[in-house]
């Protein structure tokens, strides 16, 4: 169904009821407004759609035989994929209680029975703007290369996280949502103090091979929630850059990084499995496309572009 639904020119609301008159009221003024509008007329079938679509935003009644409204929205806020869809109760209850029984089971907002349909979809406008703007955020961390995840260090719960951070820790950690891996938790717990204070802890670094990922705490993004981010760089990657930022071939720029890495003309052969007459070649044509004359100007021209696209680089 995902792949239905035209995300960059309409917002996708879910609607839950088990009452007919209602539904049809909220998709005929939703509609009208531009939305495009999934239902469910009860629980089971709310969790699976919203996982399946990943709505932009949730009407949920509160009062539905079965699994109810308020655990629905708990089951919704305690899965990453869903945890970030903001959702709007509809009850006809209007004690003080239960009113603060759907806040607490994870509801932003709520309307009261009978529906007004200008009033929801006022109320959505105010939530569907931030929620917009979360979406935004993270598929943007998303295609610089960031990935971006939020733990709940009380009970260790990861409650969302990107597309890439998922395969990154999965790759690194061979875990996945709700677990948060181990060193990231004991990392985050160690350092909570400090943030509390807005002091920046230091960065945490993992590495697989030739890969490298730095994880940096971002800010608190709610009453326990932090919000985390990280970014992974290789010899690949790094390799690539240079080759682009210096106009450099393939071979020139790995050359160029391991002399950045403080090797000599041999150990460099070594590696890529040429002789060191080919690799000193390889570094003359290099010396003249950055205009240097020595190896020490190379690498420091090299690990100053670097810095600038890779600030995470150690070197």
């Amino acid at each position: 169904m995902n792949a239905m639904l035209d995300r960059a020119n309409t917002d996708v609301v879910l609607i839950v009821d088990d009452v007919p008159d209602n539904i049809s009221m909220l998709h005929d003024a939703l509609d009208e407004s531009g939305y495009t509008v999934l239902v469910a007329t009860d629980g089971e079938a709310a969790l699976a759609r919203a996982s399946q679509a990943l709505p932009d935003i949730v009407l949920l009644d509160a009062m539905m035989p079965g699994i109810d409204g308020f655990e629905v929205a708990k089951r919704l806020k305690a899965s990453p994929a869903t945890a970030h869809i903001p959702i709007i109760f509809m009850t006809g209850l209007t004690e003080t209680e239960h009113l603060v029984a759907a806040l607490d089971a994870g509801g932003v907002d709520y309307v009261t029975k009978p529906i007004k349909p200008k009033e929801v979809l006022a109320r959505m406008g105010v939530h569907m703007q931030s929620a917009r703007l979360a979406r935004q955020a993270r598929n943007a961390l998303d295609a610089f290369g960031y990935a971006s995840i939020t733990v709940r260090p009380s009970d260790g719960k990861l409650m969302w996280q990107t597309p890439l951070a998922r395969d990154l820790l999965h790759a690194y950690w061979g875990t996945s949502a709700p677990e948060t891996p181990a060193p990231i938790l004991a990392w985050l717990r160690r350092h909570l103090p400090d943030a509390a204070r807005n002091i920046e802890p230091p960065k945490l670094t993992a590495e697989l091979g030739a890969r490298r990922l730095t994880i940096r705490l971002h800010q608190q993004t709610g009453d326990d929630d932090w919000l985390i981010v990280m970014r992974e760089v290789s010899d690949a990657v790094i390799i690539e850059s240079m080759s682009l930022a210096f106009k450099l071939t393939a071979r020139e720029a790995e050359v160029l990084y391991w002399v950045l890495k403080g090797k000599i003309n041999r150990d460099i052969g070594d590696i890529l499995g040429a002789s060191a007459a080919t690799v000193k070649k390889h570094l003359e044509r290099v010396f003249a496309k950055l205009g240097v004359e020595t190896r020490t100007a190379a690498a420091a021209m090299a690990m100053n572009r670097i810095r600038q696209l890779h600030p995470q680089f150690e070197g």
